[in-house]
């Protein structure tokens, strides 16, 4: 993933990744959709994140443990894997920390592009950790995002995102408060990982006819905004069941109208009706993204070196055989 990021660049990943985004959203009906698995822990939460269709399969295994930074580790981790639907045998396997990170930014900048106002160019990031430039550079390519204000409570990641956005034809404010890098902004990213109820954003930070794109509330208990804005917002979700238990709108009564982004792409309900609209894309990553993403990479990317994951035995009905050959003895346990 390295290397290939570095030989193509980031902004034409990105651009290729949203278009397989697109493609795979307009088809939403022919997956067969599920929320991801989830084990909690005080500390964190691991999932697994299954998606078919008539082809492939796919899923990720994915960690979020905010905590993990203190110990010099990363605070997501993730691998994926797509296989042959007709065989069951694996196509691809590969890192998905730096393409989680690819698809995140990719599917918000798709959903912004049908949900923010149009013409907009200022982009406030509240939270600037491992999604930060990303993001960043995805709204630049798709809407043409020109000013990124930079807003974080660890001055350190502030310093680190603005060197790395450095020289790449963006705008960059270091502001120093959520309310100096909010006013004024046409859209607001947060990207915070706090597994808690925080309230990033409150009513009176937030103008009419601002696009918020919440990325950071991604499990029970976790959320950045106050409900005052969501109930002021019209929300737009990836997979309505996940989202009602993993979002923001956790924090709203069961019947609060939500409309999934695969229906405003496909022209079957609106997105931005006014001007005026505060939208909200209550973005908690969904295994449609994941899916997009591997095959895009697979796609891309040729054989790769081979992996001795799976057997080949001379006949296909002997698996034990291919482990142990006839009349090799062999330790037994006492």
């Amino acid at each position: 993933m390295a290397d290939l990021l570095r030989r193509e660049g980031p902004e034409p990943i990105l651009r290729r990744v949203i278009a397989c985004l697109r493609a795979d959203f307009l088809r939403w009906p022919d997956f067969d959709l599920a929320p991801r698995l989830a084990s909690h822990s005080a500390g964190g939460v691991i999932e697994l994140m299954p998606i078919a269709d008539a082809r492939l399969y796919a899923f990720k295994f994915v960690n979020g443990h905010p905590g993990n930074t203190r110990l010099g580790k990363q605070t997501v981790v993730a691998f994926g894997v797509l296989a042959d639907v007709a065989t069951g045998y694996p196509l691809l396997m590969c890192e998905m920390s730096v393409l989680t990170a690819l698809r995140t930014a990719a599917t918000s900048a798709l959903a912004a592009s049908v949900l923010a106002r149009s013409g907009s160019r200022s982009m406030a990031l509240i939270g600037t950790g491992a999604q930060a430039e990303f993001q960043a550079l995805a709204f630049q390519q798709t809407l043409g995002i020109d000013e990124i204000r930079l807003f974080d409570v660890d001055p350190a990641a502030v310093a680190k995102a603005r060197a790395n956005l450095d020289h790449r034809g963006l705008r960059l404010v270091c502001a120093t408060s959520v309310a100096e890098a909010v006013a004024g902004a046409d859209i607001v990213t947060t990207a915070t990982a706090d597994k808690t109820r925080a309230t990033i954003l409150t009513p009176d930070l937030v103008e009419p006819g601002q696009h918020l794109n919440a990325i950071g509330g991604d499990c029970p208990g976790k959320t950045e905004l106050h409900p005052g804005i969501v109930a002021g917002a019209r929300t737009f979700v990836e997979y309505e069941p996940q989202t009602r238990a993993e979002g923001e709108i956790q924090q709203m009564p069961a019947g609060y109208p939500v409309t999934e982004l695969w229906r405003v792409l496909r022209g079957d309900a609106p997105g931005r009706v006014s001007p005026e609209d505060i939208t909200l894309f209550d973005s908690v990553g969904f295994a449609l993204e994941d899916f997009s993403a591997l095959r895009f990479l697979w796609e891309i990317a040729g054989a790769g070196p081979s992996l001795d994951l799976i057997p080949q035995p001379d006949d296909p009905k002997d698996l034990f055989g291919s482990v142990f050959s006839r009349g090799q003895a062999f330790e037994r346990a006492a």
